[in-house]
């Protein structure tokens, strides 16, 4: 496609929002068993919109378990896609969960470790994205929305395979114009190097929304469609829409009615992105992604859930994360509970595109995913996972995960090994009783960092005093993580 100018949820909920929607919306899905495959033919590579929230908490969705927010369109997509229960992404903020999301490799082997610290951060010039490999096998790519890994020349997106790119190439700004003040250049809307004026939108996740339906209206069908819908929402600042604030009147924490509504907007968003496929008489032929690019944060009202952790910590709240795929016509549905990573994205969008490159080759850090899409009972098979911000990092391997914490001034605190199958709510260290396992997960740990690059640049002392505080085992409380940004 060519322009013309990626305890456990609520499954008995999902059971419920199931039946529900079958009743409404009749029979959907596949006709019978998918043959499985490594790739899919060449002849015949779908286009793939891929939508990634920005700071969305773990259980406020409508099918994993939200009470008070209405996410109709998102649920829509889980009952007729698979949703994947066990899904993290490589990082608990914003940049190097996005540089792992769009390179397929741990950020860090690049020394991408933190969020952006000024001039000179982010991504290296020549960097392989998922938007490269896939324009180098015949996709049109195009990014929407928040770029936050680089506000360079060498890193800009359509330096790094993107064909096109509208945003903002910051990690936020206000969803609202600003018209009275200069904004900095991170924060300014851009469309292909031109700059946008304030003055030409009104919300900006709506804004987001709309340059997608457009790129989809504008689009011929010679090549098939790369498009990347990078939302700010529901990432502070707490703007909202009033009329979708009136909405939710119900909820009498301000900040936490707010956040309703700019769930919803998201919502909204991808219920029209949908039709615009459907318009285009395309979304038979179409892959549909969407993850959260972390756990919910301290500050945005968010809930995770049974998830303990918030944003920017090791645990389960701030990088196990809602991911559905979504193609009815050619893939499963239902729920799988393999462990998977945002970083499998890059290997199982390559074999979806028929390309070669998604076998496991020191390249790629991910797995290929297409066996378990094409067969929602199909478990993958992975080792481990890896998590690693300054002085905080972690370790998964089956159902164990081990984070490991350095002391203030040299060596490391005494390890936490938590087994999430028996708590997920990781409340208990069993560190004492396994000392063989803490053993062998620290080495793992310690393996896996000799294939990294020291940080290129590294957050402030007050940042290293939060994580340090954060991974308190004792320190239990949603509104006691809270105060730790």
């Amino acid at each position: 496609m060519a322009f013309n100018s990626g305890s456990p949820p609520a499954t008995n909920l999902f059971l419920v929002l199931s039946a529900f929607f079958w009743v409404v919306l009749g029979a959907i899905g596949c006709s019978g068993p998918l043959q499985r495959s490594a790739e899919i033919s060449p002849k015949s590579p779908p286009h793939i919109i891929l939508i990634v929230a920005d700071d969305l908490g773990y259980s406020d969705l409508g099918f994993t378990g939200v009470s008070d927010i209405s996410t109709p369109q998102l649920d829509r997509i889980a009952l007729e896609g698979i949703v994947c229960t066990d899904a993290h992404v490589v990082a608990s903020v914003c940049a190097p969960s996005r540089a792992g999301l769009l390179t397929g490799r741990y950020p860090q082997t690049q020394g991408f470790e933190c969020n952006l610290g000024g001039a000179g951060t982010g991504l290296l010039a020549g960097t392989s994205t998922l938007a490269s490999r896939l324009k180098s096998v015949g996709y049109q790519t195009a990014l929407v929305g928040k770029w936050h890994l680089g506000a360079q020349t060498h890193n800009h997106p359509r330096s790094l395979g993107f064909d096109h790119f509208s945003g903002i190439l910051g990690g936020s700004r206000s969803y609202f114009p600003v018209l009275e003040k200069p904004l900095s250049k991170s924060r300014l809307l851009e469309r292909d190097g031109e700059h946008v004026p304030e003055s030409s939108f009104s919300y900006f996740t709506d804004w987001i929304t709309d340059e997608g339906v457009r790129l989809i209206q504008k689009s011929t069908t010679d090549k098939p469609l790369f498009l990347m819908l990078s939302y700010t929402a529901p990432h502070t600042p707490m703007h909202a829409r009033p009329d979708l604030l009136e909405k939710y009147t119900s909820i009498t924490n301000p900040k936490r009615r707010k956040y309703a509504a700019m769930v919803a907007a998201l919502d909204e968003g991808v219920g029209k992105i949908r039709s615009a496929l459907s318009r285009k008489q395309i979304e038979k032929d179409t892959l549909i992604v969407f993850l959260s690019d972390n756990g919910g944060a301290t500050n945005n009202a968010s809930d995770n859930g049974t998830w303990r952790g918030m944003k920017g910590s090791k645990w389960e709240g701030g990088h196990r994360v809602p991911f559905i795929f979504h193609w009815p016509d050619r893939f499963d549905s239902g729920e799988n509970s393999s462990l998977i990573s945002s970083l499998d994205l890059t290997p199982t969008f390559l074999a979806v595109a028929g390309s070669k490159t998604h076998t496991p080759s020191p390249e790629l850090d991910g797995l290929n995913l297409l066996p378990l899409l094409e067969d929602s009972t199909h478990v993958i098979s992975r080792e481990t996972l890896y998590w690693r911000r300054t002085v905080a990092a972690a370790v998964r391997q089956g159902d164990w995960k081990l984070i490991r914490i350095e002391k203030e001034n040299s060596g490391y605190k005494k390890p936490i090994l938590v087994q999430l199958s028996l708590d997920p709510g990781e409340t208990t260290n069993r560190a004492m009783e396994e000392p063989e396992r803490v053993e062998q997960l620290m080495g793992l740990l310690k393996d896996w960092e000799l294939e990294l690059t020291p940080p290129r640049w590294e957050t402030g002392d007050i940042w290293r005093r939060y994580q340090r505080q954060k991974h308190e085992i004792d320190l239990l409380g949603r509104e006691e993580e809270r105060k730790l940004p």
